[in-house]
């Protein structure tokens, strides 16, 4: 004992303490270092879990794309004769910017034997006049069918609109949405498999005019398109984009068509679709090319929509949660675990990485001899890990990627893959909070609408 070393014993050198006022700080003190011990070991456990999960589930996903894509390219069975009438549906609603270059990529499509439906959801701009006035031979020959209709939101217009649908299948998409001429023909062959209720297409960001809209190009093929990938693989995609789906119209009546209880219809639907006992596919073949947010603000804002319908859809259909089959065994609980609870903590990844750091730092400085590195190398060992193999991932999910053939996919928004990564998570933890406090306050949602800019960098062609 160090008190032999100065000739004292151990309650000279350390008295007792007597005083009521002493032993209550020492009783304090002792449970303020205990409980910052205790949240210290808490939040490195979350740092070591998330850090786990995350690259996990980014193996499972990339393991499950890359047998999905190498199925694709070489077993397609489907018939090229397959080609039943098919309806497209297009709800605007102040798109008089956008809605003529959409119509016209839908009416140049190499699908022989198809109507558009225009469904104006009671416009305050020139929407309506547009669709009407420029499509005027069109409408005369019956490949144009312009309706208008107070404005009720976007499930209401959509529902409108499948009732005036004869044909067995229907494609919908977004008003600003561009696709390509293959497009329509590339989803309806798939139907001729009796088990398929939809099937998504490709979107892609068209305007990549700023690093927004960059960061969100990167986001498609990284993370929305390489995951719906892998749930192809399983027949369980959970998200029909807006942007470009086909759906069994049969299918959609008797699932009650689009509900108006969530804000996120598209993903509703095609829940109540896969709990029906049909699967839902992708087809990376069928380009779609829309507009995204340009800001912070507008990507917050859409997101905020995005989310608060998921929560809503997954609360809807929570009891299909680990029921049989790929939607509550895989697809659903991706969503709970990767998109509603990992983001609201992945914040304190990124700060416990930072905070341990800089404790290490002043630790190694004030303290040479007594600093123990163990735990700091290893939150950089799993850390580093991770960003490499999100990196991989993403340049798996690029390689993986269908393009038009006529333009190439710029390799060069890799570079920005950890900052965007970084920033996404603090934007998108933020966007949950607001999501859950809303759900939590039982405040209504109204459909959002982004403002137009018309600006298709890609695929506009």
């Amino acid at each position: 004992p160090v008190s032999t070393l100065i000739d004292q014993t151990r309650a000279q050198v350390m008295p007792a303490l007597t005083m009521p006022r002493e032993l209550w700080a020492a009783r304090i003190d002792n449970l303020a270092f205990w409980m910052f011990s205790l949240v210290l070991i808490g939040v490195q456990m979350i740092f070591f879990l998330g850090d786990i999960l995350m690259t996990g589930r980014l193996l499972i996903i990339g393991a499950l794309a890359t047998i999905d894509r190498i199925r694709g390219s070489s077993s397609q069975n489907l018939d090229p004769a397959f080609r039943p009438p098919v309806a497209v549906l297009i709800p605007a609603y102040n798109e008089e910017k956008v809605i003529e270059r959409t119509i016209r990529s839908v009416l140049a499509s190499s699908y022989p034997n198809l109507r558009v439906i225009v469904i104006d959801d009671g416009s305050k701009d020139r929407t309506l006049e547009i669709a009407t006035t420029k499509f005027q031979n069109e409408i005369a020959k019956g490949r144009v069918v312009v309706l208008t209709k107070p404005n009720s939101g976007k499930a209401e217009a959509l529902n409108y609109g499948l009732q005036h649908v004869t044909e067995d299948f229907y494609v919908g998409i977004d008003a600003d949405t561009v696709i390509a001429r293959e497009a329509i023909g590339r989803l309806i062959p798939h139907f001729a498999d009796q088990s398929i209720g939809a099937v998504a297409g490709n979107a892609k960001v068209g305007n990549r005019v700023n690093i927004w809209t960059r960061w969100q190009a990167l986001e498609y093929i990284t993370s929305q398109n390489f995951e719906r990938r892998a749930l192809d693989l399983l027949g369980a995609v959970t998200v029909v984009p807006g942007a470009l789906g086909a759906w069994r119209t049969e299918v959609v009546r008797q699932a009650g068509a689009y509900h108006v209880n969530t804000v996120a219809e598209g993903a509703d639907l095609t829940m109540s679709i896969l709990r029906s006992g049909l699967r839902v596919i992708y087809e990376d073949r069928a380009l779609a090319y829309t507009e995204a947010p340009v800001s912070a603000r507008g990507l917050m804002r859409q997101r905020f929509r995005w989310s608060f319908g998921i929560l809503q859809a997954v609360w809807k259909h929570r009891g299909a949660l680990l029921r049989r089959g790929a939607l509550g065994w895989f697809a659903l609980p991706n969503i709970v675990i990767f998109q509603i609870m990992l983001p609201l903590v992945s914040p304190l990844i990124d700060v416990m990485f930072v905070v341990s750091a800089i404790w290490y730092l002043i630790d190694r400085h004030f303290h040479p001899y007594a600093a123990n590195p163990a735990t700091f190398q290893k939150l950089v060992i799993y850390f580093v890990s991770f960003l490499v193999i999100d990196f991989l991932a993403s340049s798996l999910a690029f390689a993986l990627e269908r393009r038009d053939p006529r333009q190439h996919e710029d390799y060069w928004l890799l570079a920005d893959i950890w900052i965007q990564r970084f920033t996404y998570r603090q934007v998108f933890s933020v966007v949950l909070f607001k999501t859950i406090k809303r759900a939590i306050d039982g405040r209504a949602f109204s459909w959002d609408k982004l403002e137009r800019t018309a600006a298709l960098s890609h695929g506009g062609d």
